[in-house]
């Protein structure tokens, strides 16, 4: 099956064609760092980052691009308010962001450009506008004219006069016509500014995005990324200006991710939801959130929604996402038990999966491993379908667990039914290391003398527990198992004696 995206430039999935054989070029609008990121801002990385190790995976070459914008009127206010220079606010922001990415497994980014380290590509683009007559100055501001792009609108199906609603841009003065944007905008004498053949300014918002994405991956490249409210008035205006420059196309596919949403429960008992937003306050910092759940945890949850869809956030919704989670981990850690070999270190040997399934049962997880291997991968050839993709694996997980307790796994030797048991958990977590999940076992916590003292005391539980159940004091017993339920830590029960874990 060919790999097809839904192109918001038409309406439609489109078969992925790059521009260039063999090699794609992805750029993603990033964050503003003027405030610390929320999970909002962790959307477009995690769907993108996947989507480029996906794609590497199918053997293309490709180059992910991911900016920062950090001079923005946000950040000027912002800075003023703090007492700190824009300069400092960025780098403190962009550090908190950059080591939440990396908590995520967002490692594939290639650049990470910021705007004001391209300010002489951003004044060579505004000139460029300016010999093609689409760019002119009002006293030292200058704005696109917008009447030299044909076709605006192509991208959103709106019209340009309805960009005065929810722009970034200021009125200004002397506009030729009301809907035109901002290139370049003049400076206070206390404000942040560079000087140009203008005067002295700082570049408008959009400007930023076609000057930076043009330099890294030339005048038309394969995809776009965003978020939906960046539709419009920001990727039509990129369009809008960057075509004008260059008459050239200037992106193929448009993807843009659905928006995160907050949903809170009323009093009554209902849910209520509104859009995550940093000028709402309802926004949880992403500081926050991996403080207090596995890095993990979020990344699936994130990768659990078809990446068109909003994403519905509660803490509800990521604790049920982290319990479905576990299941998996669960799964490769009792294969790796029962079998004594590492579940991660190599992907799933098909070939081995051939040879040893040896009875019915054997041919029955065989053939239903390399079928969820097919139907996941068809899912993610269907416009990226990453929930479809994890709902497979659940799939697999559940056909494998019940395959051990077919076999009887734990308790008998049974060599191939092991072997195969081995291979059919290796392609859970290879098919999970495709979009960057189920690459190891989840980190247990450091093992100092509080970690030690605590393993001590569990064992002494369990040996309790046992004893009162041998003594049939089954009351004793269920209550040491409910009172650690509370404490979320969990007690398995297994073949092989018991087991806990923290949930």
């Amino acid at each position: 099956m060919s790999f097809r995206l839904y192109n918001t430039l038409s309406k439609e999935k489109e078969i992925f064609e790059p521009v260039v054989p063999g090699k794609v070029g992805i750029y993603v609008c990033g964050p503003t760092v003027y405030k610390d990121s929320h999970i909002g801002h962790a959307v477009g990385p995690v769907i993108f980052d996947a989507l480029k190790k996906y794609l590497s995976y199918k053997g293309y070459q490709v180059k992910l691009v991911i900016n920062i914008t950090d001079v923005d009127d946000k950040l000027i206010i912002e800075a003023q308010r703090l007492g700190i220079s824009i300069e400092d606010l960025a780098r403190q922001v962009s550090a908190n962001y950059f080591e939440a990415m990396e908590k995520l497994g967002v490692n594939s980014i290639d650049v990470y450009p910021r705007a004001t380290d391209h300010i002489g590509h951003i004044i060579k683009l505004i000139q460029r506008l300016g010999e093609n007559e689409a760019a002119y100055e009002v006293d030292g501001d200058v704005y696109f004219d917008i009447t030299k792009c044909r076709d605006y609108g192509k991208l959103s199906h709106r019209r340009s006069e309805d960009q005065m609603e929810g722009t970034r841009d200021l009125a200004g003065a002397g506009k030729r016509n009301t809907s035109d944007f901002a290139l370049w905008k003049k400076s206070a004498d206390d404000e942040i500014g560079w000087d140009s053949p203008w005067g002295r300014g700082r570049p408008g918002w959009h400007i930023e995005c076609s000057a930076m994405s043009m330099e890294y991956l030339g005048e038309t490249f394969d995809i776009h990324g965003g978020g939906m409210d960046l539709i419009f008035p920001h990727h039509e205006n990129e369009i809008a200006q960057t075509e004008t420059a260059t008459s050239k196309p200037f992106v193929k596919y448009w993807m843009h991710n659905g928006l995160t949403r907050i949903k809170t429960k009323q009093t009554s008992g209902d849910w209520s939801e509104e859009k995550m937003s940093k000028s709402l306050g309802n926004v949880r910092t992403l500081k926050e959130l991996l403080a207090e759940y596995p890095p993990e945890t979020i990344r699936f949850f994130l990768l659990s929604t078809h990446y068109r869809r909003p994403i519905d956030f509660s803490d509800e919704a990521i604790v049920a996402t982290q319990k479905g989670m576990m299941t998996i981990y669960r799964l490769l850690e009792r294969v790796a038990r029962i079998t004594d070999e590492d579940v991660y270190a190599h992907a799933c040997d098909v070939a081995k999966m051939e040879q040893v399934a040896q009875s019915d049962d054997d041919k029955q997880l065989r053939d239903a491993v390399t079928g969820g291997q097919l139907r996941y991968l068809e899912a993610l050839d269907d416009d990226f379908n990453t929930a479809g993709g994890i709902a497979v694996i659940f799939e697999l997980c559940t056909r494998l667990n019940r395959y051990i307790d077919q076999q009887r796994l734990e308790l008998q030797e049974n060599p191939s039914a092991k072997a195969l048991a081995l291979e059919a958990a290796r392609m859970i977590s290879t098919l999970g290391k495709i979009i960057g999940l189920l690459e190891k076992p989840l980190e247990k916590a450091d093992s100092g003398a509080g970690d030690e003292l605590a393993g001590e005391l569990m064992e002494l539980l369990i040996e309790l527990r046992r004893d009162a159940k041998t003594n049939k004091n089954y009351q004793l017993a269920d209550t040491i198992r409910d009172r650690l339920k509370q404490l979320n830590i969990a007690l398995e029960d297994r073949p092989d004696g018991t087991g806990w874990r923290k949930e």
